[in-house]
């Protein structure tokens, strides 16, 4: 998100129907409540801000630290003891019912998950109920602003090149020297991200036959990174542009190290296929019908083409992620497997959809990313839809 904006938080306070939003942290344990406000300090002692729903926000900070929120709107109060703390936080919420929190109940949604079980039962303990901060956060730090989205789009013309680069070394390899290598062609995707002013957190995945059927593997963990003619690939990868507040594009793409594909390998890959592209059409026609669109839908969307295809059992994640200045954003998920993600997509964030069938032999998984644009317009980003696994060889 841009600057803080305290009227525009406000309204979405009162939107909710909290009666303030609580935004607490200790040591860099609440990242969210950071992003939110803009701030970017090394702190050592606990902080909150109480942003009511109208009205002057109030600040708690410790003796030693009294600056860190000084670049907000509000009235400070300075604590040294603990009591002194707990006296504070209780001044902070007076008056107040209900209080939004980066909290989930039962922990159902752990990115949203950021403060302590304990504070959360001191703010409790004076009478006021904690509610999920979700739909807050996904507002005010899931959604990107125009230099983000720009940036976006920068990135995935980077990463969708990628996928040329690393059939090409193999490709090269197989004809050179008969072989090419795990490593080798992650390493020359990450020479590729180099070159375009790309970074990312961890190198991609290169999976090779069984590999390929581990959702997570990583490329080099095991004895045999050997890729030869009649092998079958996948490639996940992720990055984003070496610049502040830069954010991801995430994809994944599957090859067969041969001139064309053999059937067990098709049949597996068009399901996957049909399921990303109804996940894809349903996103497209909520919009198009102005209807609320939660993430949980769209999971269910997706997992229902597989699983009606007998492969249910091999779809073993949730269908897509929130995508940010992390891989996996703190926005809304394409998600009713691992948690029950009742957040609305909404304009301005951007998520992946990336079916897939683990077999013991390979794995099949194609991932998107999907960007509503401020209009509402759905945007598949990084390039064309992969239609057919690539025949490596006869490229």
């Amino acid at each position: 998100m841009g600057l803080f904006s305290l009227s525009d938080v406000q309204a979405a306070i009162r939107e909710q129907g909290v009666d303030g939003w609580l935004l607490y942290d200790f040591r860099k344990s609440n990242v969210l409540a950071e992003r939110v406000l803009g701030l970017d300090k090394k702190t050592s002692r606990r902080w909150a801000y109480l942003i009511p729903k109208e009205g002057t926000p109030r600040k708690l900070v410790h003796r030693i630290e009294t600056g860190v929120l000084d670049g907000l709107p509000g009235e400070k109060r300075i604590y040294l003891k603990w009591s002194e703390f707990e006296e504070g936080m209780a001044a902070l919420v007076a008056g107040s019912k209900k209080i939004a929190m980066e909290y989930a109940p039962r922990n159902g949604n752990p990115y949203i998950s950021r403060v302590d079980g304990g504070t959360i039962e001191l703010i409790r303990s004076f009478g006021v109920e904690v509610v999920s901060s979700g739909d807050l956060i996904q507002l005010f730090e899931a959604v990107w602003d125009d230099e983000q989205i720009a940036m976006h789009l920068e990135a995935s013309k980077v990463t969708d090149a990628a996928y040329a680069v690393a059939w090409k070394t193999i490709a090269n390899d197989i004809n050179t020297q008969g072989h090419s290598d795990e490593l080798r062609v992650q390493r020359a995707i990450l020479d590729h991200f180099e070159a375009h002013n790309l970074t990312t957190y961890s190198p991609p995945i290169v999976g090779v036959n069984a590999h390929s059927g581990d959702p997570h593997f990583e490329t080099g963990s095991l004895p045999d990174t050997i890729i030869r003619e009649g092998d079958f690939v996948l490639v996940d990868l992720w990055g984003k542009l070496d610049k502040p507040r830069a954010v991801y594009s995430d994809l994944t793409r599957t090859g067969y190290v041969g001139t064309s594909v053999p059937e067990k390998y098709t049949k597996v890959f068009q399901v996957v296929a049909a399921a990303r592209d109804a996940a894809i059409r349903y996103v497209e026609e909520a919009f198009a019908a102005g209807r609320r669109v939660e993430g949980y839908e769209v999971d269910d969307a997706c997992r229902e083409v597989i699983e009606k295809a007998g492969y249910g059992p091999y779809y073993v994640h949730r269908t897509g992620h929130n995508i940010g200045q992390e891989v996996h954003g703190n926005g809304a998920h394409i998600d009713n497997l691992e948690t029950h993600e009742t957040r609305a997509l909404i304009p301005r964030t951007c998520f992946s959809i990336e079916p897939g069938i683990y077999l013991e032999e390979f794995g099949v998984r194609s991932e998107i990313d999907v960007l509503i644009h401020p209009d509402g317009r759905v945007e598949v980003t990084g390039g064309a839809l992969q239609t057919e696994i690539v025949p490596i060889l006869a490229q």
